[in-house]
């Protein structure tokens, strides 16, 4: 047992929002070093937060001494090999999502993490949200029996405006788009919930916004999906049966943000909105009930979109399982599991390339 988990952030920017303000508030951890792409933005990040060491060069993060857990909140083409060295260096992980470019890399990452024994998840962090956390036990209890179908909708529509400039989140070669940032929590919470595999996928990808500026003006092709909509089929389980699945997700809609899971099953229908929000209709009645349910709490000056409250709830309890030498959290998102959610992703962009179903193998 250590008495403070050492903490190395490789990014600054989702974990200089959110990951960074959680685990502040947790009294066993400390930041050690933070690296971030540019020089200025990792000396900014650690002087918000009192960061002794800063760099441009994240393998000088890694390799430091005084590091127990690496934080990799970058584009997803540069997650493997930070994983991989993470891991060699003896370090535990939380690693972003999607956790690799590809189905290879991700089960290479997996075999990798296994091997090293060391404490290692995904952030699928939404599944640290209380009302989720409630849904998921409600559902294993038989609330709503059998689930026939899970739609899931997503919009946010700051992507709809063409001068959002030009950056990563733009360019297929880093891994951007909307598939692989949410689609992949999609896949994550619909699996999760669901207790089960998708096992075939029709997808259609769409690129409303062509070009973009970059930060020194040049006008840049967009080479990445802001739409991305999966019509699926579940594997059968425990809670499915000829189960079906839709996701429609959209960075392009207006006018208000839209984060909401519905299922449907043979005694009712249960519904989970963007901060956890959870509502019931059994059989025959003809409206929603809204369940009495914890929120948890939102970090100051960040959008209310549920992410920064599920964090919070997660941030602690890595803390403790690095702290205590588990290695694993129940409910955490797996590298296994984030291999499921690859195995999705491959197989959604192959049937958007083909206009065919993809049936997915294990």
């Amino acid at each position: 047992m250590t008495s403070k988990v050492r903490i190395g952030i490789i990014g600054a920017g989702f974990a200089r929002k959110v990951q960074m303000p959680a685990f502040a508030a947790c009294a066993d951890a400390e930041f050690v070093s933070v690296a971030s792409g540019t020089l200025a933005n990792a000396r900014a990040t650690a002087e918000e937060f009192g960061v002794p060491h800063f760099t441009d060069d994240w393998r000088e993060t890694v390799g430091r001494d005084d590091v127990d857990l690496i934080c990799i909140t970058t584009p997803p083409n540069l997650h493997r090999e930070m994983f991989l060295a993470a891991l060699a260096a003896g370090k535990h992980v939380v690693a972003e999502k999607p956790m690799a470019m590809n189905v290879a890399e991700a089960e290479e990452m997996a075999a990798a993490a296994k091997n090293a024994g060391v404490f290692a998840v995904i952030d699928h962090e939404l599944r640290f949200q209380p009302g989720r956390q409630k849904a998921y036990k409600m559902l294993r209890d038989g609330v709503i029996g059998k689930v026939r179908h899970a739609k899931y909708s997503f919009r946010a529509p700051h992507r709809g405006d063409p001068s959002v400039a030009w950056n990563w989140w733009s360019d297929i070669n880093a891994g951007g788009g909307t598939l692989g940032a949410i689609n992949s929590h999609v896949i994550d919470s619909m699996q999760w919930f669901l207790g089960t595999t998708v096992s075939s996928v029709s997808c259609q990808l769409q690129t409303h916004v062509k070009e973009r500026r970059d930060v020194e003006g040049i006008v840049r092709p967009v080479t990445t999906d802001d739409e991305a909509n999966m019509l699926l089929r579940f594997a059968d389980g425990e809670l499915t049966e000829d189960t079906t699945g839709l996701a429609s997700v959209s960075m392009v809609e207006q006018p208000e943000y839209l984060n909401r899971l519905e299922l449907f099953g043979t005694d009712g229908a249960m519904r989970i909105d963007h901060r956890g929000e959870l509502y019931l209709a059994k059989n025959g009645e003809s409206g929603w009930t809204a369940i009495d349910t914890d929120l948890g709490t939102n970090l100051p000056g960040i959008p209310d979109t549920g992410f920064a409250r599920a964090f919070v709830q997660f941030a602690p309890l890595i803390i403790d399982a690095v702290k205590n030498g588990q290695t694993e959290i129940e409910h955490a998102a797996t590298l296994e599991d984030g291999v499921a959610v690859q195995r999705v992703l491959d197989a959604a962009r192959e049937s958007n390339a083909t206009g065919r179903r993809v049936e997915i193998g294990r």
